[in-house]
């Protein structure tokens, strides 16, 4: 859509006038005629340098000149066509290269990509490595399961009855004031000895496990003790398992009790704040552990719900909404007389990780007022939960009501929404501290398969809001073997520094009996996992043979990528999954949505389409086509997709079985050849195990050259494929500079270097000395310039970044340069391919000069035209740029020559940063379009926090009011005062705390947002075209041309007069950005499916298990010391503990 000017008019196309005058403010000259160049055409390559080299003449009196005609910067632009395709043809070598493959061709043989070979061959192989790690699971949970079979509970066990080795305790160990070195000293901790493993990127001990317990449990309590015997039979199934597969990396069983035990043993990567780590909040467990929900939380806030209470029930909606994965939906809302959402969705959502920020951010502006409506509130979840025009789970449905109590047991709703079949679970939190009757809530969750708790602190908060997986487990353990299924994880980020990982899960049941004839147990005791790093599917991809732009992808059953090149989170949640879309990976089409429903349905598939991608460095934009196909995964929730150009169908495959030969071309890696056949850069590819791997190439061909010394191209440690093609292409740019480059002077048509690049890996530059400014990655397939060249015909000029430009007058011996480039194809048998890109570097300021004379009226070699006082001429580039601005501007709308010497600085900029009128109107004519896109993997710097006041976050300070009213004091309001005292002040300011930051493995420094990107590519418009940009009394004429086989707009306009001629700037760079509005989203929410199988319902569960609460009555004298105390603002005071519940006896 087009962008209309601020304060100008819009321009108006349409041919230029045959004679207008150049315009101004005040008095217009009279009409003038055009003179026509004159004297034959000849190429522009063959103007001899000194024509470049002439001085400036004066420009005549601008009353003289008029703006030129259309096919007078028609005839320019051919010029400029003709001099870039002469120089190419000349300093390219496209041809010749094309001549020496086919002199070599005894060398090499073509191989082709067969695209459903190879996609299932990789589907095949990625099947296996799991099913490895599945049968590894599977005997890890029967022995788990036998194991606490097995067990005698022990009522009387102490810490120093059990040995193990504490992962906290070298941390613990270190903090002087931490209440867990005392009991260090009594506890059998074992110590342990480690060593460094790269497969873990750890140091670990293979001969014991770790166990880590979680911060806010007792590590002494008898549920902890006697889980803690029981699994440690667990070590030796853990040893025999990597016995079996030494691929095996880490091994873990996460206990309902929160427990984590895993092998190998390494220690705890400890925050530097708090370790709120809990296994029972990680992505895979709670994917394990039940099955997906459909989840309405209702929160009470009457007027009776005010100060700390409603705080706690912020937190712990939030809470809530951590223990929801990707295959859960949810809604909040609040309630008093009436129920509405918290935030804009009308019904439930899924809960990904955009929409759980939008709830918690909405749970924040909760205000407390009116009277308590119970009915209200569950009215409004039952509607919520029986809508069947969305986007659901399909599976346990449960509504969580967070309330300070009431009376109202609102029987007659339940009686119509849920009974007989109570197919609904209804969960009831009492929050705060206070005297009201429990039992109508406790009587809520008995009678309808639910759950009661209490919350009476912050302490309570983690414990109570994940409990609740306990109750939905119970239908998936009655069911036995059937719910004994292997369930794979959407990607996440490992906490013990693995990297990217997925995991296999599996749940692990109570098997025991209370006594003969009695009830089966229906506790899961936890889930078992094994991960599995991307980077060990990732081996199992084609690397080099599908080209620079051609990759294998992955998705999961939300559409979630597992695999995927754009898979590149700059900072990593440790609560949440990794979750990036496909349409997200990728620019977003109806084909690519096609292709995306077909693989979440489990389907084949194979597709053309011709789609848009961005560049490497994220500033262009191709229309390009590509061949997808794709197929399931069998045995597991993903889908493989290989994506492939047309022109990487076919592949060389070097074959150098001449060992004279193989020296001959190594030699020419050596840089004793350098100073004659250029500068050889060799991509940091893995060609050999024992090749050290370094940032410097320098270093790193050292490396590789010391050990080619050692070892042959074809020895059994080494890649022969990567290693051939590299010796081969080495050879075969070297003889591109022996019959090319050295005989020529690239002085004599202003180039810094040549240089060529290859899919084998080599870039080979000329001269040696231009190697010194060469920053191009010396990985072509990660090189911006190699990638586009692939996907766009002709001749690509990629400007430099405009960071790394120095001014003009700055220059040392013109090493600012513009990279040109093409790609080589090669026609071999009706096979094609193209395994190369050649180039060159232009000397940006000769060139800038060159650009005024191709752009010109001149007839003669030796100088410009000239006007006589009584004449009427043309404007041109070169004479009147003072008065006349000439430009090339790039598809991607940068800067790339410019007649304004005062612009050289400004080459690589976006052009609407130089000229913000003239892009717009190069914009608004269809000369450019505009693609939006998000970025959701971006990281950005902290925000500084508010200072609210001096008090500490989240602490209720209590008015005057308050302390003259007796009766303050005795309430539960001091009570639960006192319980903030000691445990708000310890999680420095709980409501608050940025997760990242307290569980991080260093201070948060960054943390992860989502950024706008907007790029420009060219429009519909390829003609020759003159438009008006129409600013009254200053208007500008303006002439733009796309140039022939490049990917440059040829533009020349009258430079503005007027400062009324400004214009709106359309913005380039990347953007802080909220997203797109989730509430728009959620009502055409994309495409997906959830896990296979569903257990809600089993007709032997046992409900009476429903509840329980807790009385801590406050004593007045403590109370009032207490709060005196923290009025005076008394340090912090060590951590209490919370014990593990009772009922987790097993």
């Amino acid at each position: 859509m087009a962008v209309p000017a601020r304060t100008c008019g819009a321009s108006r196309p349409g041919p230029a006038p045959t004679a207008r005058p150049w315009p101004g403010c005040g008095p217009q000259p009279g009409p003038s005629s055009r003179r026509p160049a004159s004297g034959p055409r000849r190429p522009l390559s063959l103007l001899l340098p000194s024509l470049l080299l002439l001085p400036l003449l004066a420009a005549p009196g601008a009353s003289a000149y008029s703006f030129p005609q259309q096919h007078t910067m028609q005839h320019w632009a051919r010029r400029l066509e003709q001099e870039v395709d002469g120089v190419m043809r000349i300093f390219g070598g496209v041809q010749q290269l094309r001549e020496i493959y086919k002199d070599n061709r005894n060398l090499f043989e073509v191989q082709e990509n067969e695209p459903q070979k190879l996609v299932e061959k990789v589907a095949g192989d990625i099947e296996s490595l799991l099913d490895r790690k599945v049968q590894a699971l599977k005997r890890l949970a029967d022995a788990a399961e036998n194991f606490q079979k097995a067990h005698r509970w022990q009522d009387n066990i102490k810490e120093e009855d059990i040995l193990y080795y504490d992962a906290k305790a070298d941390a613990e160990l270190d903090d002087p004031e931490s209440e867990d070195v005392e009991r260090a000293s009594k506890a059998s901790t074992l110590r342990l000895d480690f060593i460094e493993d790269p497969n873990f990127k750890n140091k670990v001990n293979y001969s014991y496990t770790a166990v880590q317990i979680p911060t806010d449990i007792y590590k002494g309590s008898t549920v902890i003790l006697n889980e803690l015997n029981w699994t440690e039979a667990l070590e030796n199934v853990f040893i025999e398992n990597r016995r079996q597969d030494p691929t095996l990396l880490w091994q873990v069983f996460g206990s309902a009790t929160g427990v984590t035990r895993y092998y190998p043993a390494t220690p705890w990567r400890a925050p530097k704040k708090i370790d709120l780590y809990d296994v029972r909040r990680r992505p895979w467990y709670i994917q394990g552990a039940s099955s997906p929900k459909d989840m309405v939380i209702i929160v009470d806030v009457s007027g009776s719900v005010s100060g700390l209470t409603l705080k706690l029930m912020k937190t712990s909606v939030c809470e809530m909404l951590d223990t929801l994965s990707d295959d859960d939906y949810v809604n909040v809302a609040s309630f008093n007389e009436k129920a509405q959402p918290v935030s804009c969705f009308t019904h439930l959502v899924q809960a990904n990780v955009r929409n759980k920020k939008v709830f918690k951010e909405a749970v924040q502006g909760m205000v407390a007022k009116g009277t308590t409506g119970y009915k209200a509130g569950f009215e409004y979840a039952f509607d919520q939960l029986q809508n069947s025009n969305i986007t659901r789970a399909n599976c346990n449905k449960m509504i969580m009501m967070f309330t300070d109590g009431g009376e109202d047991r609102v029987q007659d709703v339940f009686e119509k929404y849920n009974w007989p079949n109570r197919t609904v679970r209804v969960f009831t939190f009492s929050v705060g501290q206070h005297n009201y009757d429990v039992t109508p809530l406790q009587w809520m969750a008995c009678a309808n398969k639910g759950y009661y708790f209490e919350i009476p602190s912050i302490g309570a908060i983690r414990i109570n809001t994940q409990e609740y997986l306990d109750v939905l487990g119970r239908p998936m353990v009655l069911a036995g073997k059937e719910a004994k299924q292997v369930q794979w994880t959407n990607v996440y980020e490992d906490a013990l520094g693995l990297g990217l990982v997925v995991t296999g899960t599996l749940p692990v049941f109570n098997l025991t009996q209370d006594g003969p004839g009695e009830k089966k147990n229906q506790l899961i005791l936890g889930v078992m996992g094994i991960d599995v790093s991307l980077n060990d599917i990732k081996r199992l991809t084609p690397n080099y043979t599908l080209g620079a732009n051609g990759y294998v992808f992955a998705i999961d059953l939300n559409g979630y990528v597992l695999l995927h090149p754009n898979l590149k989170p700059q900072t990593t949640n440790f609560r949440e999954p990794v979750t990036l879309d496909f349409l997200d990976a990728e620019l977003e089409d109806e084909n690519k949505e096609e292709i995306r429903r077909s693989m979440i349905d489990g389907n084949k598939g194979h597709k053309q389409i011709r789609t848009l991608v961005k560049s490497l460095d994220e500033r262009y934009i191709d229309e390009v086509i590509r061949n997808y196909t794709w197929v399931p995964i069998r045995s597991t929730n993903y889908s493989l997709g290989l994506v492939l150009p047309p022109y990487s169908t076919f592949y060389l495959q070097a074959n150098l079985s001449d060992q004279i030969l193989q020296v001959k071309y190594f030699e020419f890696l050596l840089p004793s050849s350098f100073e004659s056949e250029g500068h050889v850069f060799i991509a940091p590819r893995e060609y050999c195990k024992d090749l050290n791997a370094s940032d410097n190439n320098t270093e790193f061909l050292k490396n590789f050259i010391e050990l080619m010394e050692k070892v042959t191209p074809d020895s059994k440690q080494c890649n022969n494929f990567l290693l051939h093609n590299l010796i081969l292409d080495t050879g075969i740019t070297q003889q591109l500079v022996e019959r090319v480059w050295r005989d020529q002077d690239l002085n004599t048509y202003s180039l810094l270097a040549v240089f060529a690049a290859t899919d084998g890996g080599i870039t080979r530059v000329f001269p040696n000395k231009a190697a010194e400014d060469w920053t191009e990655n010396p990985e072509p397939f990660n090189a911006s310039f190699y990638r586009r060249s692939l996907d766009n015909y002709g001749y690509v000029f990629k400007p430099p970044h405009q960071d790394t430009l120095l001014r003009p007058l700055e220059l040392e011996n013109d090493t600012v340069g513009v990279l040109v480039s093409t790609a080589v194809e090669l026609s071999l048998g009706g096979r094609t391919l193209r395994p190369a890109v050649v180039g060159v570097k232009l000397d940006l300021e000769a060139w800038a000069e060159k650009f005024k004379v191709l752009a010109s009226n001149r007839t003669h070699q030796d100088q410009p035209q000239k006007c006589g006082p009584s004449s009427h001429c043309e404007m041109d580039c070169e004479v009147n740029n003072e008065d006349l601005l000439c430009v090339l501007i790039d598809d991607g709308g940068f800067l790339v020559l410019s007649n304004q010497n005062h612009q050289w600085d400004q080459v690589g900029r976006f052009f609407s940063e130089v000229d913000a009128n003239l892009m717009l109107a190069l914009y608004n004519n269809s000369f450019y379009t505009r693609k939006e896109s998000y970025d959701y993997q971006a990281a950005c710097a902290p925000q500084p926090p508010g200072n609210l006041g001096a008090a500490p976050r989240g602490v209720f300070v209590p008015t005057i009011a308050d302390f003259l009213n007796l009766a303050w004091w005795t309430s539960a309001a001091a009570w639960s005062l006192f319980q903030q005292l000691l445990y708000g002040l310890i999680y420095h300011s709980w409501f608050q705390a940025d997760p990242a930051e307290a569980e991080g493995s260093s201070e948060a420094r960054e943390s992860s947002c989502v950024m706008k990107q907007t790029q420009y590519y060219f429009g519909s418009v390829n003609a020759s075209y003159n438009a008006i940009i129409d600013c009254g009394n200053c208007s500008r004429l303006f002439h733009a041309q796309r140039l022939t086989n490049t990917n440059l707009l040829f533009v020349v306009a009258e430079k503005p007069l007027c400062s009324q001629c400004e214009a709106g700037r359309l913005l380039q760079k990347e953007t802080h950005s909220d997203g797109p509005e989730q509430c728009e989203l959620v009502q055409r929410p994309r495409y997906r499916r959830g896990p296979h199988i569903c257990f809600d319902y089993n007709a032997t569960e046992d409900t009476s298990d429903c509840g329980r609460g807790a009385s801590f009555p406050p004593s007045l004298g403590v109370l009032v010391s207490l709060q005196l105390l923290l009025l005076l603002g008394l340090p912090p005071r060590p951590q209490p503990q919370v014990h593990a519940h009772a009922s987790r006896r097993l």
